[in-house]
């Protein structure tokens, strides 16, 4: 961290400054561009609990400048969760030459950054080409890791839902048979990796219907794979098939059955 900045004088003149700026804002603008946490790049880490201390404003008035500078003058962003601000025009006016050194402090600073997208919004004002490259790295490193982040976060939301449409099925045998041993829970599982929940379940209810447990219904589930029936509208479309080709019994060949003794 460099022991001193510059301030251009052409700072004075800036129409905003002269124009639209209070003393106030001046002042919280120069402590902004000099405090002893400033850093090569432009970004730094800072509290306003901080910022009230060093400046002598009260915590109020440090809250009211951070969100004139953010919303009316747009000159910074500030990153609520890593405290970390970024200078919109810092790299315009401070990395206009580059070197080995410099770009070597630049580098490392720019590691340590915790909000990627802050320097994606300072790299824009960088002139320099060797700099603004370095930031362009950084930038599409943070796109990577953006979408990285996401599809993790992806998966973890289907671990969450699988999870909870086997925790169904497992409350949904407990209420209905009994006690869920862990064999038997391992195989429900290999099931719905293949089968959905409700399939499961209504091989389940079948079983129950025969007053007979898993076996039975791990043997219905099976039958259906075999036939391709893995949803429970083609189970349904098929059970219907299935009655209509049954001869019909009426109940004048009911009375000849019992005549006969036939029971069967």
């Amino acid at each position: 961290m460099a022991k001193f900045r510059m301030i251009q004088t052409g700072f004075w003149k800036d129409p905003k400054v002269m124009e639209e700026m209070t003393p106030e804002d001046k002042f919280f603008f120069m402590y902004l561009l000099t405090n002893p946490q400033v850093t090569q790049i432009g970004i730094y880490r800072i509290t306003k609990k901080q910022v009230a201390f060093e400046t002598g404003f009260s915590i109020e008035t440090v809250q009211l400048l951070f969100d004139r500078f953010l919303h009316q003058y747009e000159l910074i962003r500030y990153n609520d969760e890593t405290r970390e601000l970024a200078i919109k025009n810092w790299g315009k006016h401070n990395l206009a030459r580059g070197g080995k050194p410099m770009l070597d402090c630049i580098q490392k600073e720019l590691e340590d950054v915790k909000d990627r997208s802050l320097i994606d919004y300072v790299g824009q004002a960088v002139t320099n080409p060797s700099i603004r490259e370095l930031y362009t790295t950084f930038t599409a490193e943070n796109d990577d890791t953006a979408t990285l982040r996401g599809q993790k976060e992806e998966e973890k939301q289907e671990k969450e839902q699988k999870q909870e449409l086997y925790a169904t099925v497992f409350r949904f045998y407990e209420d209905n048979i009994g006690v869920l041993n862990p064999f038997i829970a391992e195989s429900i599982a290999l099931w719905l990796e293949e089968l959905s929940p409700e399939v499961v379940m209504l091989a389940i209810k079948k079983a129950l219907m025969k007053q007979k447990r898993w076996d039975y219904a791990e043997g219905i589930l099976k039958k259906w794979v075999n036939q391709n029936l893995t949803t429970p509208q083609l189970i349904e479309a098929n059970g219907k098939h299935f009655q209509q080709r049954q001869p019909q019994t009426t109940s004048t060949d009911l009375l000849e059955r019992v005549k006969r003794g036939d029971f069967s």
